[in-house]
């Protein structure tokens, strides 16, 4: 039977205090200010401010755990860092504790830490709740083999997660070597404007969609993510009548561009893959592509860097929102490569989202097995 202590007994805790307000800087000088999530990075930190001032110092190898907000997260401490009141340093007492095995564990029952939090803005936990925090204790052994179990794991799932972002590199890439930088049109591409490549620009529906009833899915704004793909997970429904459908419901191969949203997220642009019919919302725009254009080509160009930058550099903000109206969209300057070559392209993205399909499964298999790995050995089953 594995024993259960509290936390206070065999961890250090040091709960953050914010400096001196005058002693923050940006300069680099002094120690780097720890005071939220927002300075977490990965797996260690990484602050924006810093402080001649500090009240509280963690040590290397010190586990940095968020208070406040988003309760539970975790960074390695890889140097001295000022801890700030919106965290806390845990430093485990070596022959009691293995450090890797206490960050499995807060990984594994953030969920109980966030459950105690408390206060109106925004949820923190206080000492109290991580001093009576109480952990399963095998021997000190045991605990550096469950930990080394997790590790690995852990670092399969990880590298996983990495492929599938190297993916969008990969394209990204791939867009680069075959059209050339957008800015400089190295390849001496004609220049047009999207609206020579496009046969429409119409906006969607300002039918109130609802939650569970209605004839055809809705997507709004939040569906489109910022690279360029799909989520699905938060539908709503609308009915269209017969002379609504044609203006609203979307082909397979259209373009959806995201004409308002706040700054940095407006011009988010994808291609509708799906051959299940659903609607677009009044804040999106579907583009159909005439016999010159490639969706998948127009869709990249203003998703890389160069696309963002223009889109943001052209939004007009209204009201805390930015907004890129269907005439603006369609006079956005654009290189014209073959229609040949755009298709290459596709053919080459296709092939790149099948793989990524696959290490997408592959990913959640491996974080499910993760998942029931931690859960295990904290229930002395491993």
């Amino acid at each position: 039977m594995i024993s259960h202590v509290e936390l206070k007994d065999i961890c250090d805790i040091s709960m953050g205090q914010a400096p001196v307000g005058t002693s923050y800087n940006q300069s680099g000088k002094g120690y780097p200010l720890l005071a939220g999530a927002g300075d977490f990075g990965d797996t260690t930190p990484n602050p924006k401010k810093f402080t001649n001032q500090p009240a509280r110092i963690s040590q290397r190898d010190d586990l940095i755990l968020c208070i406040r907000a988003t309760i539970g997260n975790l960074n390695w401490s890889d140097k001295e860092y000022c801890l700030g009141r919106g965290v806390a340093g845990l430093r485990p007492v070596h022959d009691k504790l293995d450090r890797k095995y206490l960050w499995h564990f807060i990984s594994a029952n953030r969920g109980d830490l966030e459950a105690k939090g408390t206060g109106s803005t925004f949820k923190q936990v206080g000492r109290s709740h991580i001093e009576e925090w109480k952990i399963p204790l095998p021997p000190l052994p045991e605990q550096k083999r469950i930990a080394a179990i997790l590790d690995k794991a852990d670092a399969i799932r990880r590298k996983r997660q990495q492929a599938i972002q190297l993916a969008d590199q990969l394209l990204r890439a791939v867009f680069l070597e075959m059209f050339g930088d957008p800015v400089t049109n190295p390849k001496g591409w004609e220049v047009g404007t999207i609206r020579d490549l496009i046969t429409e620009a119409k906006y969607g529906s300002s039918q109130k969609a609802h939650v569970t009833k209605g004839q055809f899915p809705m997507l709004r704004m939040g569906n489109v993510t910022y690279k360029g793909d799909w989520d699905f997970s938060d539908l709503k429904y609308v009915d269209l009548s017969e002379k609504d459908q044609p203006k609203y419901l979307l082909k397979k191969r259209d373009i959806v561009f995201n004409r308002t949203n706040s700054k940095e997220l407006v011009g988010k642009t994808a291609v509708y893959e799906l051959n299940e019919e659903m609607a677009i919302a009044g804040y999106l725009i579907r583009v159909r592509t005439n016999e010159n254009a490639n969706p998948y080509f127009i869709s990249a160009y203003l998703n890389s860097d160069h696309g963002k930058r223009t889109l943001q550099g052209m939004c007009k903000s209204i009201v805390g929102m930015a907004n890129i109206n269907a005439q603006e969209l369609q006079n956005i300057a654009i290189m014209m490569p073959p229609k040949t070559l755009q298709d290459k392209f596709e053919k080459i993205v296709m092939a790149v989202r099948s793989r990524t399909e696959k290490m997408e499964e592959l990913t959640s298999d491996a974080s499910d097995l993760f998942s029931s790995l931690s859960q295990k050995a904290f229930a002395g089953n491993l």
